[in-house]
């Protein structure tokens, strides 16, 4: 059961790596799509969460912590989440290889039984 509750968590970890943030122009951000964005404040704080609605004064963030409002004045740098195919396609690969080495080095070191 331990082994297993190993293998488990390392899971999530590898699936993370499918998604990726491109910076993007302001003005080319699509509203419709409900997009999950980084914003990056000018005192240097981040802020992740998806996005509520923008104009060309505002933009207005939904998270954990409810709805954000930042003003366009307050806003150093936008980052957009994107799904990448590329890495996705490279888990699909490593995701077999890494759990047949796990397997082994724990057959190994837990002395040939599982």
């Amino acid at each position: 059961m331990n082994k297993l509750s190993l293998l488990l968590l390392l899971l999530p970890i590898l699936f993370q790596s499918c998604f990726s943030y491109k910076t993007i122009d302001y003005n080319n951000i699509a509203i419709d799509k409900k997009q999950k964005v980084v914003v990056k404040g000018t005192g240097g704080k981040f802020i992740k969460g998806k996005l509520v609605s923008k104009n060309e004064k505002t933009m207005i963030l939904e998270n954990k912590e409810g709805q954000q409002t930042f003003s366009i004045d307050e806003i150093y740098d936008v980052k957009v989440r994107e799904f990448s195919f590329l890495k996705s396609a490279g888990l699909i690969v490593l995701i077999p290889i890494t759990i047949s080495a796990l397997f082994s080095v724990l057959v190994i070191l837990g002395g040939g039984s599982m």
